[in-house]
């Protein structure tokens, strides 16, 4: 796979570690949620057992959508080191810079519903 050597790698590099931070203290800070629901002692009757429910599914479709940009953001820092950063997995065409800066953890030149 060629190399992009026409963008700032330590650009891409230090929004996509500030995103990782951000991520990451995201995932703590939902487990933590999580955590705190399942020890709840304090469920009163049935409503609040519902909702509690609620919030712990909706806490946990959070949690796995964090976990998976926590990968997304990892395949980028690696194709950072590698030197593939910002080109496209399906066409091996360079992802605009503009699509980048949007999206730091873009795969593609464009989506396919777009």
């Amino acid at each position: 796979m060629k190399k992009r050597e026409d963008i700032d790698f330590k650009e891409f590099e230090a929004l996509l570690t500030e995103r990782l931070k951000h991520t990451q203290e995201n995932i703590e800070r939902l487990k933590s949620e999580l955590f705190d629901v399942s020890t709840d002692d304090t469920i009163n009757d049935m409503e609040d057992l519902a909702s509690l429910e609620t919030l712990n599914d909706n806490d946990r479709v959070l949690l796995e959508r964090q976990v998976a940009e926590l990968q997304e953001i990892y395949h980028a820092l690696s194709k950072i080191k590698d030197g593939t950063y910002g080109i496209c997995e399906e066409t091996s065409k360079p992802i605009p810079v503009e699509r980048l800066r949007a999206n730091p953890i873009a795969r593609t030149v464009i989506s396919k519903t777009q």
